[in-house]
């Protein structure tokens, strides 16, 4: 398979924003595509190492597959341990305006989370910031992000973690956000 998108996944997933993408553990993901992944394999990546292809989109099976089909429908309502909210327009957009421009974004995303992670993080919020930063527009994130730091001036990490919090909740209850995994 001739990978040249390791962070994102093979059905369209973006690894970037994914809590265990994010770990400074030895739990650390590299990407779905990254070799200890591919070697352990999702039903995605064995069929893709199959037909050669690097995302699901790209197979000439694709429209009919009963696994995306399945896949997409249930990330209408079901998360894993990743946000799977924006799963159909992820998949939309880079098909509409190419792996280049949704990669770009996704980029802009993980700026943002790293900012959160690095800033507004006390040790319990990594998921939620990956959930905002999958569900909330780019605009929406810089906007919290701004207000959330002018809230925060001086305080320590856990009154910083919970100013952020504040402000996505609002930001999520406004635009019916869901900022938890959906199991």
């Amino acid at each position: 398979m001739n990978i040249r998108w390791i962070e994102l996944g093979i059905c369209g997933l973006s690894c970037r924003l994914c809590p265990m993408y994010q770990s400074k553990s030895q739990s650390k993901c590299y990407g779905c595509k990254s070799p200890s992944r591919i070697a352990v394999g999702c039903p995605f990546i064995k069929c893709a190492l199959k037909k050669d292809i690097e995302f699901c989109w790209d197979c000439p099976e694709s429209l009919g597959c009963e696994n995306w089909e399945k896949h997409k429908r249930a990330s209408r309502s079901f998360d894993s341990f990743v946000c799977y909210q924006k799963l159909e327009d992820s998949v939309r957009m880079v098909q509409e305006k190419g792996v280049e421009e949704f990669e770009k974004e996704q980029s802009a995303r993980e700026g943002l989370l790293k900012v959160m992670l690095d800033e507004f993080n006390e040790g319990r919020s990594k998921t939620l910031y990956c959930i905002a930063t999958t569900v909330f527009e780019v605009k929406e994130l810089e906007a919290a992000l701004s207000e959330a730091k002018k809230q925060a001036k001086g305080l320590d990490v856990k009154e910083k973690s919970r100013i952020m919090h504040q402000v996505l909740a609002k930001t999520a209850k406004g635009k019916n956000y869901i900022l938890k995994l959906r199991k």
